[in-house]
């Protein structure tokens, strides 16, 4: 987490984009309402020490699914854990405190939450974890989403049992991890049907060997100050039971310094890829061949460094296309003094770094990055994009006046391409760290949820684009669930598009987070639509004068 030296065009970029942010607010309304919903009462413990133990500042994570089935999105939020001066040996975290608990909330027609935890078998979450991030796929196509939950310590598999509950299974499906894990997302690399999970791990981190850095002021330590690590890689085995595969994968070939995932298929050969985003380094493009394998291409396509070379302090990623070409781009977020990275997918396996043409040099240099997404809020036909934000060091005003630990999240419209910042509705800096998108109340807007260290989560409503919109007129959208008979059941690896623009099916991506898997497509003033879905089994599936303003279930074709 150390910004490197910026190239001059870039020095001169950043320079320009301040002097534009302080000479000009932003202008009109905001799309968002930010507002805690009835019922919701979570505090993400990170439990700060004087120690400066690196994992307080890393989580939460969020995710949103419906457990039960209900046509209502819930929310699942990862807690940290109790640090105490000085930490026992072995590891104990103290979880079994409420305040401590990870914590699922059921939606209510009405709009507010109920904590389910205890009641759904959720509230055990190991005193030798402190927790990270969470995973959301029905890895069993049984038809209920089942959560995979990260950890400092080890990882646990939530079984969903259909009736409200969840069973621990981690000890039978052979998917505790352990060390460092961090983000994790299910995903088909094979295309068996069956959903694989792939789970980044920092570094190598223990308490025992924890230190503080910096000079005249205590800080957490830079990346670098530890050894990096492997990612894991399971592979599904349709049983109930999942097998190591990171060597023989090749995933373990490289070591690395991991924290955000995502999954697409960057360059159309049907079997779906991942980038891992890097802290300190390096970010990592795994290439999937095919045959169960993957290479690592990185710097030979252009998605591992800046324009001028300079590694990045990768924390969050999201892998969509933003400037409806067709193709997944990758937008990775990282420190100040750095500008988030915007690699645009040019066909050919190819990428090109293109945040200052995306107008990121402007919207990202003084800010933190971490959960980011890439969501149509509009519903004008392009993705927007929203970063929670958040300095890494507590005490970074006392180091650099400049910045800020508790920053006001980014919200930014997409002009044909071009990103410009709106009032994203947020009147409280935190300290953002986890985000997830959906459409919590159903009325065709995404909106989101962030969670902010030793605060409550911030959930933001989307107003149905009273403002800042470009649409024209009313604003059309479609919500498409997919249900995979070949394919796994949640459709995850689906190439799907929709009057023009290209969405990959996935519940993963931004940091330690799960988006809602439904799919989400702003239509502008179009009435109708045409869909076309590229399912994981190679089936091609189309669909002419489909209506907007409705939520679709599209069933896989048994058969082309």
């Amino acid at each position: 987490m150390m910004a490197g030296t910026q190239g001059t065009l870039i020095r001169l970029s950043v320079a320009i984009g301040i002097l534009v942010a302080i000479g000009a607010a932003a202008t009109g309304a905001s799309l968002f309402e930010a507002k805690l919903p009835r019922g919701i009462d979570f505090i993400l413990e990170n439990s700060p020490t004087p120690q400066k133990h690196l994992i307080e500042t890393m989580p939460g994570g969020v995710a949103l699914l419906d457990y039960n089935n209900d046509g209502l999105l819930d929310i699942f939020f990862v807690n940290g854990g109790r640090l105490t001066s000085p930490l026992p040996t072995p590891d104990d975290f103290d979880r079994h405190d409420r305040r401590y608990w990870n914590r699922l909330y059921r939606q209510n027609k009405d709009g507010s939450f109920t904590d389910v935890t205890e009641q759904a078998g959720l509230a055990n979450a190991g005193d030798g974890n402190y927790g990270m991030g969470v995973a959301v796929g029905d890895y069993d196509n049984d038809g209920y989403p089942d959560l995979y939950v990260t950890s400092y310590g080890k990882n646990i598999l939530y079984h969903n049992n259909g009736d409200g509950t969840f069973t621990d299974v981690t000890a039978k499906a052979g998917v505790a991890g352990g060390g460092w894990s961090v983000s994790a997302g299910f995903f088909d690399y094979d295309n068996d049907g069956k959903l694989d999970l792939f789970v980044t791990r920092y570094m190598e981190w223990d308490t025992k060997h924890s230190k503080d850095c910096g000079g005249n002021f205590h800080t957490y330590c830079p990346p670098e100050a530890f050894p990096a690590t492997t990612n894991i890689l399971y592979h599904n085995n349709g049983d109930g039971t999942f097998t190591d595969v990171s060597q023989r994968s090749g995933i373990a070939a490289k070591k690395g310094r991991a924290l955000g995932v995502a999954f697409a298929d960057y360059d159309g050969d049907g079997f779906t890829d991942i980038f891992v985003a890097n802290d300190g380094m390096q970010q990592y493009l795994f290439h999937n061949n095919g045959n169960g394998t993957f290479t690592e291409l990185g710097l030979e396509a252009g998605a591992a460094l800046s324009e001028d070379g300079r590694r990045l302090s990768g924390m969050g990623v999201v892998f969509q296309d933003y400037d409806n070409d067709g193709r997944p781009d990758i937008i990775v977020t990282e420190l100040p003094r750095e500008i988030y990275g915007v690699y645009h997918n040019d066909g050919g396996g190819s990428f090109s770094y293109r945040s200052l043409e995306a107008g990121l040099g402007v919207l990202s240099s003084g800010s933190s990055g971490w959960g980011i997404g890439l969501e149509d809020f509009d519903n004008d036909g392009w993705k927007d994009l929203f970063v929670a934000q958040g300095h890494v060091l507590d005490n970074v005003e006392q180091i650099d006046p400049s910045l800020h630990y508790l920053e006001l999240p980014l919200l930014a419209m997409n002009h044909n391409g071009r990103f410009e910042r709106l009032d994203s509705g947020g009147t409280t800096p935190v300290a953002g760290r986890g985000a997830a998108f959906g459409d919590l109340n159903n009325d065709g807007w995404e909106d989101v949820v962030m969670t902010s260290l030793g605060g409550h989560p911030q959930v933001f409503m989307n107003n149905g684009g009273n403002a800042g919109g470009k649409a024209g007129g009313k604003a059309h959208w479609l919500v498409i669930s997919l249900r995979g008979t070949r394919s796994n059941r949640d459709g995850y690896g689906a190439r799907v598009q929709v009057n023009g623009q290209t969405r990959f099916a996935t519940s993963a991506g931004s940091y330690l987070s799960a988006s809602d898997k439904r799919l989400h497509f702003g239509l502008g003033a179009a009435e109708k639509a045409k869909v076309e879905i590229m399912w994981p089994s190679g089936i091609h599936q189309t669909l002419n004068e489909v209506h907007a303003d409705q939520f679709l279930e599209i069933r896989e074709p048994e058969k082309q």
